[in-house]
C-alpha cells in the first residue's frame, strides 16, 4: 500500500489497536477516534482515503454518522466494520453509501485486502477521463461530455458508468456491477443496478448503456 491517510473509528480500543498496528505495518498513516462525534470532525477535517467505521457506539450511532459523513463529502469511501452481520444491516449500510462491509469478527489479510481495493478504487487521479461511443467520463468531477454538453453524474452513477465504460465492448453481469460498485459480496436480492441503468439512460438517452439479455449491460466502444 502507498502512504495514504486512513481514519479507524471504532470504540474498541482493542480493534483500534489492532487495525491501526496492521495498517501502518503495510504502510499507511492511520487517525483513530473512538467517539463518534470526534471521529465525525476528523473526517471532515481533512480528506481520507478510506474511513473504517464501526456502526454501534455510544452518543451518535455508526450509520448515522455514515449518513452525516455522506452528506458532507459524498466521494468518502467508508469501510463498514461491524458486528452487525445480518442481511437487512449489511444492505442498508451499502445503501446509505458505504463502499464495502465487513462483519465482525473478521479475518487480518481479508481486512487488509478489502482496505488495499477501496483505496485502489479511490485514487483515481484527476485529469484521467474514460472515453466510450460518443461521450467522455471525468470519474472526479462526475461529468459526462457528449457531443450535446455536459452532463452532471451523482458519484453512483459515475461509478457505475465508469465501470461499464472501463470494460466497453465486453458485457457486465450484474453481479459484477453490484460487487465493484455496491460492494455487495452477497446476493440482496435487489434491482438497485438496473433502476441506476434507467436513471443514467434518462440523462444521456436510451442508448448510452446497452441491455445484454440474461448477462447484464455494457457499452460500445
Amino acid at each position: 500500500m502507498s502512504r495514504d491517510r486512513v481514519l479507524v473509528i471504532d470504540d474498541e480500543p482493542g480493534v483500534l489497536h489492532f487495525v491501526s498496528r496492521a495498517l501502518r505495518a503495510e504502510g499507511v498513516e492511520v487517525d483513530t477516534s473512538d467517539v463518534g462525534a470526534d471521529g465525525f470532525e476528523m473526517a471532515l477535517s481533512q480528506p481520507y482515503r478510506l474511513v473504517i467505521l464501526d456502526l454501534v457506539m455510544p452518543g451518535v450511532d455508526g450509520m448515522t454518522l455514515l449518513k452525516r459523513l455522506l452528506h458532507h463529502r459524498p466521494d468518502q469511501a467508508v469501510l463498514v466494520l461491524s458486528c452487525l452481520t445480518d442481511t437487512r444491516t449489511k444492505v442498508r449500510a451499502l445503501d446509505q453509501g458505504a463502499a464495502d462491509y465487513l462483519g465482525k469478527p473478521f479475518a487480518l489479510n481479508e481486512l487488509l485486502a478489502r482496505v488495499r481495493a477501496r483505496m485502489r478504487v479511490s485514487q483515481v487521479r484527476d485529469g484521467v477521463l474514460l472515453r466510450a461511443n460518443d461521450f467522455v467520463l471525468d470519474p472526479v468531477r462526475h461529468e459526462v461530455t457528449t457531443t450535446t454538453g455536459t452532463v452532471v453524474l451523482t458519484r453512483r452513477e459515475s461509478a457505475l458508468l465508469g465501470e461499464l465504460v472501463q470494460h466497453a465492448g465486453e458485457s457486465v453481469s450484474k453481479q459484477r456491477l453490484l460487487s465493484e460498485v455496491w460492494g455487495y459480496d452477497f446476493d440482496p436480492e435487489t434491482n438497485v443496478v438496473d433502476v441506476y441503468v434507467r436513471r443514467i439512460r434518462q440523462k444521456l438517452g436510451a442508448r448510452a448503456i446497452s441491455t445484454v439479455r440474461g448477462v447484464g449491460y455494457g457499452v460500445d466502444l
